[in-house]
């Protein structure tokens, strides 16, 4: 039988992570695996309930309380560290604790696993629940991820991941800067299957618009030499075709291409293996919610 890990990275969301708990146990009550979660409590300042778990079909519950806030995505890539070096298991499933990663979702990534089992599978957005703003920025988000990096990334932290893959993100440090970037630096070859964003089960998106920038920059830079090579491409045509008209107006892309430039190579510098290497320090101690 599969042995299979979900990861859920929290801060102050207790509420909506023993819900998801409760939903992710119904869910996976036909399924032929065994499911046990470990959730990454990422230092939170509030404190978690003393809920009563009465989970049938998930096997086990940990929660890793971590010292210091580190932010989300190095949640992950803590959680990933922790599950491949101090547990049994044949796939990792991370996903988020709000209710936005559906847990009705699960099974396809399950049954994808008869077709493809050392392939990583991605839930490949098809619909959003978020308002149109939020929607054109990812929009121009994936355009310029796109066109200046060449990568097409659809998809977030929800994805059924095998030990091999594992292995590679746990020793790539981009992992510890983004984790979808990261995946499609070491793995190309993904399946895919469809997913539509949920609702979260309480209280307002945490993804401001200032953290979906640094977001969407922590992917690109991923690929900076790619973003670098792309731009001064772009930047060569485009200073040929309007060299007889210049003007302040058209030196707009101009400026705008430097500052994608200069923000990827910097964001880059979030990527760090020694931190990634180093990141179970940061953990306080681990509790066992249900053994």
């Amino acid at each position: 039988m599969k042995k299979i890990k979900i990861i859920i990275p929290i801060y102050n969301d207790w509420q909506s992570v023993f819900k998801l708990l409760e939903n992710i146990d119904n869910e996976i009550a036909n399924l032929n695996a065994e499911f046990s979660v470990i959730i990454v409590n990422d230092a939170s300042t509030e404190a978690k309930s003393e809920n009563q778990l009465n989970l049938q079909n998930i096997r086990t519950v940990k929660v890793i309380n971590m010292k210091e806030n580190k932010g989300h995505a190095r949640c992950i890539a803590a959680g990933l560290k922790h599950v491949f070096e101090k547990e049994e298991f044949d796939y990792v499933i991370p996903m988020d604790g709000d209710g936005e990663d559906r847990p009705e979702e699960i099974k396809q990534l399950v049954d994808n696993l008869n077709y493809t089992p050392d392939k990583p599978i991605v839930g490949e957005r098809i619909k959003r629940s978020e308002g149109i703003f939020f929607k054109f920025c990812y929009f121009v988000h994936k355009v310029i991820t796109f066109t200046f990096a060449g990568e097409i990334i659809k998809y977030g932290n929800y994805t059924c991941l095998p030990k091999s893959i594992v292995e590679k993100l746990v020793n790539e440090k981009a992992t510890w800067s983004s984790f979808s970037g990261s995946l499609a630096k070491v793995s190309k070859n993904r399946a895919i299957i469809p997913s539509e964003r949920g609702n979260r089960y309480f209280g307002p998106s945490k993804m401001s618009f200032k953290n979906l920038i640094i977001h969407s920059l922590s992917i690109i830079s991923v690929f900076k030499i790619n973003v670098l090579i792309r731009s001064i491409l772009f930047l060569l045509v485009y200073i040929f075709l309007i060299h007889q008209n210049v003007s302040i107006i058209m030196l707009i892309p101009v400026i705008l291409i430097l500052v994608l430039i200069i923000s990827a190579f910097v964001v880059s510098k979030r990527e760090n293996l020694d931190e990634l290497n180093s990141s179970l320090s940061n953990v306080l101690n681990i509790e066992d919610l249900k053994l």
